[in-house]
């Protein structure tokens, strides 16, 4: 079938502010354009994907999603993660995609096994395959088969909700639970799944090579300073 990813991005400097008492805005930052190359890193070269579509209003997340080999849709009007989601949709519909993998991008122990399981998993239509986070309240990744079956109602609890919404559509529903999908960095607490290796990841980029994202971080994660497993 035809894949689309969908990655949602939220404005680099503004993310994760549940960490705000933890992490300094440079921190922050850092960690959530981190996070976002080991994402595109991991699932822009897997041939399961036809393409990775990036939806944001961040103009400096779209420029890194562009170096990446990504699609890039800009966000407009209101903020709001479940239209943002399906405006990227619509745009994959256009293609035609037959599905769509949505993935947040603040999964730092992600492996391009897990899209391969997911994929496997929605061997038939319509189907939807869903990875909670590891408080099983949230959703952590959604495929969707075909493209626009369900609404989308990210946010708190939304495990239930999607769940519930697919059996309502008559969807084959496939819950896939792998620790690498589960463990999002959402609190404080979740700052444990970044391996040991906080500093590293947290790390604001040096000045000099702040217009070269890719290189810089590609670098790190090739040579195992973030984006992977103790």
């Amino acid at each position: 079938m035809t894949l689309w990813a969908i990655v949602p991005v939220k404005p680099l400097r503004r993310g994760k502010s549940r960490l705000s008492g933890v992490l300094s805005d440079d921190q922050r930052a850092a960690l959530n354009k981190k996070l976002l190359i080991h994402t595109l890193s991991t699932i822009t070269p897997l041939p399961e994907l036809a393409q990775v579509l990036v939806v944001s209003r961040d103009p400096e997340a779209l420029a890194i999603a562009r170096a990446q080999g990504a699609r890039t849709v800009l966000e407009d009007g209101t903020p709001h993660l479940n239209i943002a989601i399906t405006r990227a949709t619509a745009v994959a519909s256009m293609y035609n995609a037959v599905g769509v993998l949505i993935l947040p991008a603040d999964l730092p122990q992600m492996v391009p096994e897990d899209v391969t399981v997911m994929v496997k998993a929605a061997s038939s239509s319509p189907s939807v395959v869903i990875a909670p986070d590891h408080r099983r309240q949230g959703t952590n990744a959604l495929l969707v088969k075909p493209a626009g079956l369900l609404k989308y109602s990210f946010g708190e609890n939304s495990f239930q909700r999607h769940v519930a919404q697919a059996e309502e559509k008559g969807a084959r529903v496939s819950v896939i639970e792998l620790p690498s999908l589960a463990r999002d960095v959402d609190y404080p607490e979740d700052l444990a799944f970044l391996n040991g290796q906080l500093e590293d990841w947290t790390r604001p980029e040096p000045e000099k090579d702040s217009a070269d994202y890719p290189g810089y971080y590609s670098e790190m994660i090739s040579n195992g300073s973030v984006g992977t497993e103790s």
